[in-house]
C-alpha cells in the first residue's frame, strides 16, 4: 500500500497560513469597525444620568449614513436623526474628538431655553432623562437661550445634564453628513475592573 495520504505542511507554510489568517481577522473586523458597529467608552459626566462614566456602548455606523472611510464624507444617506436619538460625532471645535449628545432639535426647528426649560416651536419639551445639578440661573447660553432654527442637514443637541455640558447652546448645530453613528447599547459598565455595574448591562439607549 502506498503512503503519502496524510497532510503535511513545512514551518514556512504553517507560518504563513497563520498570518493569513490574522489578515483575514483584521481584515473583518477593520470593516465592522469602520461601516457596521464600533464600541465607545464614555468619559464624562455630560451624559449623566442617561450614561455614567465607563459606561461601554455599542455605536451603529451606518444608521444615517454609510460614510468614506478617515474622510469626513457621507458616500450614501441611510436614514435621518430623530428627536430622542443619541449620537456621536465629530467636536466642531476639536473634529479630532469625539462627542456624544441627544438629538433635540430637526431642521426647521426654532429652540429656545428660557431659565433652563428648553422650548421647540414656542412649546416647553418634556424631557424625563434629564438632569440639572445646578438650581441657580446664571447668564449665559447654559441657562437662557435666544431663538434659533435649526438649518437644513443639520440637528440641535443637547447632554442630558444639562448644567454640565457643552453643547448646541454653546458651539452650534451639528451637520447630519457628519454624525458617526447613533448609539444603541450599553455592552459593559465599569469606572474599574473590580467596581462592575451589572444592572447597566445590556441595557438599550432608543
Amino acid at each position: 500500500m502506498g503512503e503519502g495520504n496524510g497532510l503535511y505542511q513545512t514551518p514556512f507554510q504553517t507560518f504563513l497560513e497563520f498570518f493569513k489568517i490574522i489578515g483575514v481577522a483584521l481584515l473583518i473586523a477593520l470593516v465592522i469597525r469602520t461601516f457596521v458597529v464600533q464600541p465607545y467608552i464614555i468619559p464624562s459626566e455630560s451624559m449623566l444620568s442617561t450614561l455614567q462614566v465607563g459606561d461601554r456602548i455599542f455605536v451603529t455606523k451606518y444608521s444615517y449614513g454609510i460614510h468614506v472611510p478617515f474622510v469626513e464624507k457621507e458616500l450614501v444617506s441611510t436614514g435621518q436623526p430623530e428627536l430622542g436619538d443619541i449620537i456621536v460625532f465629530p467636536y466642531p471645535k476639536d473634529p479630532d474628538l469625539d462627542y456624544i449628545k441627544r438629538v433635540v432639535g430637526l431642521p426647521g426647528d426654532v429652540m429656545e431655553v428660557r431659565n433652563k426649560q428648553l422650548l421647540r416651536n414656542g412649546k416647553p419639551v418634556l424631557e424625563s432623562y434629564i438632569r440639572h445639578g445646578d438650581p441657580n440661573i446664571i447668564p449665559g447660553w447654559r441657562d437662557n437661550m435666544a431663538p434659533v432654527t435649526v438649518p437644513e442637514g443639520h440637528v440641535f443637541v443637547m447632554g442630558d445634564n444639562r448644567d454640565n455640558s457643552a453643547d448646541s447652546r454653546e458651539w452650534g448645530f451639528v451637520e447630519k453628513s457628519v454624525i458617526r453613528g447613533k448609539a444603541q447599547m450599553i455592552f459593559w459598565s465599569s469606572q474599574n475592573w473590580f467596581d462592575i455595574r451589572w444592572n447597566r448591562i445590556g441595557k438599550s439607549l432608543y
